[in-house]
């Protein structure tokens, strides 16, 4: 590995073009049924573009809270070896089950998950791996309840399911801990991933601003302040679609309660529109001397 890792292909354009396809349709024969339970999914196409345009064949890509292993099932099928860490065992669990699934068709790319918190990552990570990944991709926690997915039957109100982290009185988990120390926490994370980053690696961080009684936070910049504290580079933002581009608009692919949040938000009031797109922040660690 050379010491200011470039990769082959070209930059990547600052718009990326990820909700072609719906998500089901992105996840369809690479991920278990059971991954639909997580309540917050990474696109498939947001990391495969990433690691298409970060890194090489052969390379190691990194995801610090992983899920169920999106990063890595798009980084095996990408044809580069996978690393990940994640806090809840049944997490855990769906994460391997994917890389198994990558496996058993044919992948042969090293894919390893690791149990456990993320801002432990110098004791969690073997040393081996040290300076070894060329791109980490990953996405913080919302806070404790996010979209998930509903049913709705005649006569009866919606029922909404698979829609937190886990356990909410957990507090070794970020998604219940508050939004200020979340930042920490996310900080701490950061400045952990830049000893397992090869010099000039990168960092891609996918993130949208969020409300909190309907006040708007913004939380890519605040992610910016994170990694610039963490020691990393602030290399790029770019724009991962979550809506379908055609020649003349955007089709979004809003979930039930986002339409039904905005519709509720319109009728008090307030003129929000449906959120079409994620900021990726890209950082890159420090060249070596």
């Amino acid at each position: 590995m050379t010491a200011d890792h470039q990769p082959t292909t070209a930059a990547a354009p600052s718009v990326w073009a990820t909700a072609q396809s719906a998500p089901a349709s992105q996840r369809k024969h690479r991920y278990t049924p059971e991954s639909t339970a997580h309540p917050a999914k990474m696109l498939p196409a947001v990391a495969a573009h990433a690691i298409r345009h970060y890194t090489s064949p052969g390379d190691l890509v990194l995801d610090p809270m992983c899920g169920i292993g999106t990063t890595l099932v798009e980084a095996l099928h990408a044809g580069r070896h996978a690393l990940g860490v994640e806090y809840e065992p049944h997490w855990v669990h769906l994460a391997r089950d994917n890389v198994a699934l990558a496996h058993q068709a044919g992948v042969a790319h090293r894919g390893e998950v690791h149990a456990g918190d993320a801002r432990q990552l110098r004791t969690l990570l073997p040393a081996a791996y040290a300076r070894q990944a060329t791109l980490a991709v990953t996405s913080p926690p919302y806070g404790p309840s996010v979209h998930g997915q509903v049913i709705t039957t005649p006569n009866t109100k919606v029922q909404k399911f698979h829609h937190r982290y886990g356990n909410t009185l957990d507090r070794g988990n970020l998604a219940n801990i508050g939004h200020h120390r979340l930042l920490a926490g996310f900080t701490r994370i950061l400045t952990a991933l830049g000893d397992f980053l090869a010099p000039g690696g990168h960092i891609a961080i996918t993130v949208r601003p969020w409300r909190e009684h309907s006040e708007l936070i913004d939380l890519p910049a605040q992610i910016i302040a994170c990694g610039q504290r963490a020691g990393l580079i602030p290399a790029e933002r770019c724009v991962a679609l979550l809506a379908r581009a055609t020649d003349t608009e955007l089709i979004a692919r809003g979930s039930f309660f986002q339409r039904d949040f905005i519709r509720k938000q319109r009728n008090a009031g307030l003129p929000l529109h449906l959120i079409a797109h994620e900021d990726v922040i890209i950082f890159r660690t420090p060249s070596a001397t």
